[in-house]
């Protein structure tokens, strides 16, 4: 048993140190942190975005883990099978006097869930996550910042922003007699001012 933990403990430490890097590496080789580009935007989960939990990055209770309820299921050519998990994006509402919020503010929003694509309904009318659209379905006060809610979709500009993080770093590790399985992931705080423009 003590050899089970003591391999336990030596594959969790890879891990963190292997997610490190590859966080850090990831964050170095995008081009540019200026380029915007266009999508659209939805809510969901309500207005305390209690129903925005869990989804498809496994993140669990975003509250808890630190995610808070700036967060978005992204469609699935952003989503990219789970590559997008944890990454973060700058959005604001545009083009759209009638629902854009006065000013046209960002929001700092947390890839955590996958939007699902639906074929039944065309991608102009319902089916907004079909391939090959960009879209992100925001929960409610994140979209609530950027237009009304009223609105239902708005045409939104994004790019992917770097995550500015403190607060250390925390990992659930379980499992079972066949299986270990280790989850880092680091406490969010975004500081907005230190990139834009």
């Amino acid at each position: 048993m003590d050899r089970f933990i003591a391999r336990s403990a030596s594959l969790a430490t890879m891990l963190i140190l292997s997610y490190c890097r590859d966080s850090q590496a990831r964050y170095s080789s995008e081009p540019s942190w200026r380029h915007w580009n266009e999508a659209h935007a939805t809510f969901y989960g309500g207005s305390d975005a209690t129903g925005t939990m869990d989804g498809a990055c496994g993140y669990g209770n975003l509250y808890s883990q630190g995610y808070g309820i700036n967060t978005a299921a992204l469609s699935t050519v952003l989503f990219n099978n789970g590559a997008a998990c944890g990454g973060c994006y700058e959005s604001k509402c545009w083009n759209d006097t009638q629902w854009c919020n006065p000013g046209n503010p960002s929001v700092f929003v947390t890839a955590t869930n996958l939007c699902p694509p639906n074929d039944l309904l065309p991608n102009d009318d319902g089916g907004w996550c079909n391939l090959p659209r960009e879209h992100f379905d925001m929960s409610q006060p994140a979209f609530s910042q950027i237009a009304f809610w009223r609105a239902g979709i708005v045409p939104v500009l994004y790019r992917r922003v770097p995550c500015h993080k403190q607060g250390g770093m925390r990992f659930t590790m379980n499992g079972n007699p066949w299986f270990n399985l280790v989850f880092p992931f680091d406490i969010l705080h975004f500081s907005p001012s230190s990139w834009r423009n």
